[in-house]
């Protein structure tokens, strides 16, 4: 490998750990409480973004299942086509767009309002479409992306991912969320031989 190459890995490294602690200084506690209840009351929760911000929607989606959340990932090309049928008058919403405008995600933001579904948005851009008609929002914060160009979505994954994570985190404090539980429904792989161990 060469020299340069492995110094833009170890410049990696600096610029998404740069991130995730600068990424503090935007922490909303009360738009952050907001979103908490919204997710804790919610019978059922969507999650939906495009790219590399709908993966991580998927992984959200996965982890509130993990603590008896009801939750799945709306693709944005299914959601026009029936799938917003899962969610219903009290819901929630989770859309995850960096610049607040993806085209594929604006429909279904309003299908969200008429149906009287509660919206989060998480985005970098508090002024755009998403942000403006959300019911929450959250910022995301990025301050560049690992690769020489700055545009592959890794950074900006890393910085989606821990604001699903601190989601995650305060669910189960404010849900009281128990161990057990997740033994329950984890017997699965080590953790589950863990879990259940006698």
């Amino acid at each position: 490998m060469e020299r340069n190459t492995l110094d833009a890995v170890m410049n990696a490294y600096r610029i998404e750990s740069e991130c995730i602690m600068e990424m503090m200084n935007y922490f909303d506690k009360e738009k952050f409480s907001a979103a908490v209840e919204l997710l804790k009351s919610a019978p059922r929760i969507g999650t939906c973004g495009c790219g590399h911000s709908g993966i991580m929607c998927q992984h959200f989606a996965h982890l509130l299942c993990c603590i008896e959340r009801p939750a799945r990932f709306i693709s944005p090309a299914e959601a026009v086509h029936g799938a917003t049928g899962f969610l219903q008058k009290g819901d929630v919403m989770v859309f995850a767009s960096r610049g607040g405008k993806t085209k594929e995600l604006l429909p279904i933001m309003k299908i969200c309002r008429k149906k009287e579904i509660k919206t989060i948005s998480i985005t970098e851009n508090l002024e755009s479409p998403l942000a403006i008609s959300a019911d929450v929002v959250l910022k995301q914060y990025v301050n560049r992306e690992t690769d020489r160009y700055n545009s592959q979505g890794t950074t900006s994954s890393t910085a989606l991912c821990m604001i699903f994570h601190t989601l995650q985190t305060a669910l189960i404090e404010e849900t009281g969320f128990k161990n057990e539980q997740f033994a329950v429904i984890h017997p699965g792989g080590a953790v589950g031989e863990r879990l259940n161990k006698k």
